[in-house]
């Protein structure tokens, strides 16, 4: 996170968010308010918590971020794994970053804006781009 702090926007009331990864961003501009010490399996919980708010009032969101979700199954292809992992994709995560010596909550954004990269070149282009 190189970015400097004056360069930094505003947080957006919650009203203004459309989705996860709205929500994502608010978390990446300041980590310290959504998770307790930057622990990945907190930000696991809190988009757990996410899902099921979704499920409860009936609101049509893919599950990206589920054990099973997109994001993990794009994960285990990253960080070479044959199998999905029982402990999940924050463990994972965590895991690597201590091999890399880099703060968890840093890897996993990078990881995110991959898997978002990714995800958009595949997505097929519109009718009027056709």
């Amino acid at each position: 996170m190189t970015e400097s702090i004056a360069a930094r926007r505003a947080p957006r009331p919650l009203s203004e968010l459309q989705g996860i990864y709205d929500l994502l961003e608010e978390v990446r501009l300041r980590p310290g308010m959504w998770i307790r010490r930057g622990s990945l399996q907190h930000l696991d919980s809190l988009l757990t918590g996410y899902w099921i708010a979704l499920e409860i009032h009936g609101v049509d969101e893919e599950a990206v971020f589920a054990h099973t979700g997109p994001f993990s199954e794009w994960l285990w292809k990253r960080l070479d794994m044959q199998y999905f992992s029982a402990l999940g994709w924050a463990v994972e995560i965590e895991r690597e970053a201590e091999r890399k010596n880099v703060p968890a909550i840093e890897l996993f954004f990078a990881f995110l804006d991959e898997f978002i990269a990714e995800r958009s070149s595949k997505q097929e282009p519109t009718d009027s781009a056709r």
